[in-house]
């Protein structure tokens, strides 16, 4: 009888501890810029106005309760689709410069929360 109580009391503390612990952290905001400043994706996207390409708020809206947000945006950095542009045209996406699956998740992450 003691050892079952322990273990429903072990379980019990873990997933109290599982529902206050965040299923995601925070993207790292900094690194994620950086990452966009270095492949120039500034060029063609701004947080609130469509430049060349749909601004990060629009791309967020766009994903938005998806569940597979995070990845279809690696996915559009690192296989470079054809994107339509705001004039119409199409080109290709520029792939981003990473190979790091972290860095392109927390990149995804983030552009999510604009």
């Amino acid at each position: 009888m003691f050892k079952s109580s322990l273990a429903l009391a072990s379980v019990s503390a873990v997933l109290a501890f599982a529902c206050l612990t965040p299923a995601h952290a925070a993207p790292d905001e900094d690194a994620a810029k950086a990452l966009m400043k270095a492949n120039d994706c500034t060029k063609c996207h701004a947080p609130a106005k469509t430049k060349k390409g749909p601004s990060l708020k629009k791309i967020a809206e766009k994903y938005k309760g998806k569940a597979d947000a995070q990845d279809k945006l690696v996915t559009n950095f690192t296989t470079a689709p054809m994107v339509k542009l705001a004039d119409g045209t199409e080109e290709k996406h520029k792939v981003i410069d990473s190979k790091d699956a972290k860095e392109l998740k927390n990149l995804a992450d983030w552009i999510l929360t604009q």
